[in-house]
């Protein structure tokens, strides 16, 4: 609705105003009719799931599958594609991705023939092997310019690659950065640490220029504080003597790591400015508010490397950042800015370390006398067996510093362990944790590392084994009871005051029989802290941040500004199998859910209900009345099929009739399969096309809850 009176509002200017009376935002002085003057190039490219979902269908087509983007701005295509590259946050060595060079070259030929996401890699990859331009431009139509672009690209590696270290000079190594190559790039090929690049191009004065984006290739001044880096040219002039603080973004959205971080940053650089502070934010995500010009003092559309974020860092004089807000990506660079003499706010790159390293993590359990999930780190294969002989089934596999539940596994038997390393390539170490069957519970937590304020608890309706992500949550919870609440709470508390953290951060627990357990710790805002924030009309990251520079919990007021959380508030997921067939919707601890949606109701019930629909309206319609469930017939007996029948829903077994025979049915809605199934055919053909898709009991009952309620509101409204 605001977009379409926006829309109204821009209209009517342009009828009663001409462009020529509309001044530019970016400079102040020339008008909507001047003609734009660019001396920059612009790349962008989209950040795909699939280095997280390999098993999904990674062709390319019609259908966007993409879940992101990066955007990366230079004065050179072949040094802003590179640095598009760098933004995406890939497992790349350089501009190559490692898996494909096992790859024959007939494989190759192949991807560019059927195109999938690795399409520029395999172009690299391909150049790196000596094919032509000529023969790849043959196979795929790809304007030659761009092909040369990428061409030069690789010739330069190559004769960057026959130098040692000793026999670079001044003019090599600047030509090299103009060509967009990293220090870290460059160290792998002349096999030096990344510091010692660093430290000569500082030596030889070889530092990028920091030019402002003015859409008028500086005929006329800007106004604006939105920089990109570049090797070539000095820099627009950019001097405050303003106390400054850097805020870290958190990069493309992907699944695990979306626009909930963006809302993060952009309320952490509202603190700052509200305190005094010049706030400068680093990112490279065009599709968010905080990449809009306006938001920081200063925007500066970079990756979000260590030595991108050093440069920015070195050009503003910075001494202070804050990475709690930009997600897994910027905790993943906390300890190497730290190294470099920059000071994390709120924390040091150690505790973070402590909270994400599973040994280091468990160690600081037990040391504040809290109970341990039973599990070893295994730094080779023949230890998981250890491990696993020690805890017995079932195991949980899990590495560190993950997105989205990214690599881990749930193993119930000997047999499916054995089938998953004899066909799984293990990152070690992992920790092999003993898997604990009961109730999830998260927790947002404030803290000036003595005191603390619990902002929310989220009740997971999925048992454990579901990814935070994809679970259905509530707040307050609905069906714990009032003294595990409160040892919940109790244990929150304890955490914040013995972790040695000022700011917000996420817990999540365990409930089985009455004994609690922590199953991690995340030391940054979690997805939860929009949802706790907007449910409690308290300013969680802005307060956050306020603490972190020395504002204490008295000065804050908290009170004065919560509403008493009064009503139920309910988080459903929303996933994309339409999008990315062959990705199975059987709910794991990996994370693949692109969404959420809440809802808020004095009444549980109608909460669940509204989150429900909201979070169904690509799927078909549950609630129009009628309508048949598949349910596989190991799973029929646990279904209350009386109460669908009695609402007008029919509901079939699969011993009465095949799946591809329900498939032809016309009212079909829902398929269920509660039963371990790895190859979940029938369900991602379900989710293909539309259908609801249930396999555990807990979401099916979820639905079953809001059977015969109703909105008095038009589809894609919620009341």
């Amino acid at each position: 609705m605001h977009l379409f009176l926006y829309i109204i509002i821009i209209c009517l200017i342009l009828f009663f105003r001409g462009d020529e009376e509309l001044k530019n935002p970016v400079t102040g002085t020339t008008y909507a009719s001047f003609e734009p003057a660019l001396d920059y190039v612009t790349v962008k490219i989209p950040r795909w799931p699939f280095d997280q979902f390999s098993q999904a269908n990674r062709r390319l087509g019609t259908q966007m599958k993409a879940t992101g983007e990066v955007m990366a701005i230079e004065r050179s295509m072949e040094a802003a594609f590179q640095k598009a590259i760098r933004s995406l946050d890939l497992k790349l060595d350089g501009f190559r991705l490692p898996a494909l060079s096992t790859c024959s070259d007939e494989d190759l030929h192949g991807l560019l023939a059927d195109a999938d996401d690795r399409r520029f890699f395999v172009l690299m990859e391909l150049f790196m092997r000596g094919t032509s331009l000529g023969a790849i431009q043959k196979a795929t139509g790809i304007s030659p310019y761009f092909l040369s672009v990428l061409q030069k690209i690789v010739h330069t590696k190559k004769e960057l690659k026959e130098f040692t270290w000793t026999e670079i000079t001044k003019k090599c190594l600047h030509m090299a950065k103009k060509m967009g190559f990293s220090d870290a790039d460059l160290s792998r090929l002349w096999r030096v640490p990344a510091h010692l690049i660093r430290q000569q191009r500082k030596e030889w004065d070889i530092t990028p220029s920091f030019r402002m984006v003015d859409t008028c290739a500086a005929e006329f001044e800007a106004k604006t504080n939105y920089f990109y880096s570049t090797w070539s040219g000095k820099s627009d002039t950019r001097h405050s003597p303003a106390k400054k603080v850097a805020v870290i973004g958190s990069g493309p959205i992907r699944i695990g790591q979306g626009i909930e971080f963006d809302y993060c940053c952009v309320h952490s650089v509202i603190a700052l400015q509200k305190l005094g502070y010049e706030a400068i934010l680093i990112n490279n995500n065009p599709e968010t508010v905080s990449t809009d010009y306006e938001v920081a003092d200063a925007l500066y559309f970079e990756p979000l490397t260590t030595e991108d974020i050093l440069n920015v860092l070195d050009f503003e004089e910075i001494d202070q950042v804050i990475v709690q807000f930009g997600g897994q990506t910027s905790i993943n660079v906390a300890k190497s800015l730290e190294d470099a003499g920059f000071t994390i706010l709120g924390s040091t790159s150690d505790i973070l370390d402590q909270m994400e390293d599973r040994d280091r993590f468990y160690s600081f359990l037990e040391s504040i006398d809290l109970p341990v999930i039973p599990g070893f780190i295994a730094n080779q294969q023949a230890e998981i067996w250890q491990a696993v002989s020690s805890i017995g089934y079932p195991i949980l596999l899990r590495p560190s510093y993950v997105i989205g539940g990214s690599g881990m596994v749930l193993l119930k038997t000997e047999q499916e362990l054995d089938d998953y390393l004899a066909t799984t390539q293990i990152e070690f170490p992992v920790l092999v944790d003993r898997f604990i069957d009961g109730k999830e519970v998260e927790v947002d937590v404030l803290t000036d590392g003595k005191s603390a304020w619990i902002a929310a608890v989220f009740e997971h309706i999925e048992g454990t084994g579901v990814h935070s992500g994809d679970s259905i949550s509530i707040t307050p919870p609905l069906t714990m009871q009032a003294n595990m609440l409160d040892h919940v709470c109790d244990v929150s508390m304890h955490v914040a005051k013995n972790m040695n953290f000022v700011g917000l951060f996420n817990i999540q627990f365990v409930c089985q029989n009455n004994r609690l357990y922590v199953i991690e710790i995340n030391p940054r805002a979690s997805r939860t802290a929009p949802i706790s924030s907007k449910v409690t009309d308290v300013a969680l990251v802005q307060h956050a941040t306020a603490l972190m520079l020395g504002k204490t919990f008295d000065e804050l007021n908290i009170m004065a500004h919560f509403n008493g959380q009064r009503q139920f508030t309910v988080k459903a997921p929303v996933f994309s199998h339409v999008k990315l067939p062959d990705l199975s919707p059987v709910l794991s601890p990996v994370m693949t859910s692109t969404g959420e949606v809440i809802a808020c109701h004095a009444d549980p019930n109608v909460a669940i209900y509204r989150a429900l629909v909201g979070s169904s309206q690509q799927l078909e319609d549950l609630w129009s009345g009628g309508g048949s469930l598949f349910i596989d017939a190991a799973s029929y007996s646990l279904i209350d099929t009386k109460t669908w029948e009695s609402f007008g829903y029919k509901t079939y077994s699969s011993n009465n009739i095949t799946f591809e025979n329900w498939m032809e049915h016309s009212d079909k809605k829902v398929y269920i399969n509660l039963n371990e199934d790895v190859a979940a055919t029938d369900a991602k053909q379900a989710a293909i096309h539309r259908l609801h898709v249930w396999t555990r009991l807990e979401t099916v009952k979820a639905f079953q809850r809001t059977l015969g309620q109703q909105i008095s509101s038009h589809k894609g409204v919620l009341a």
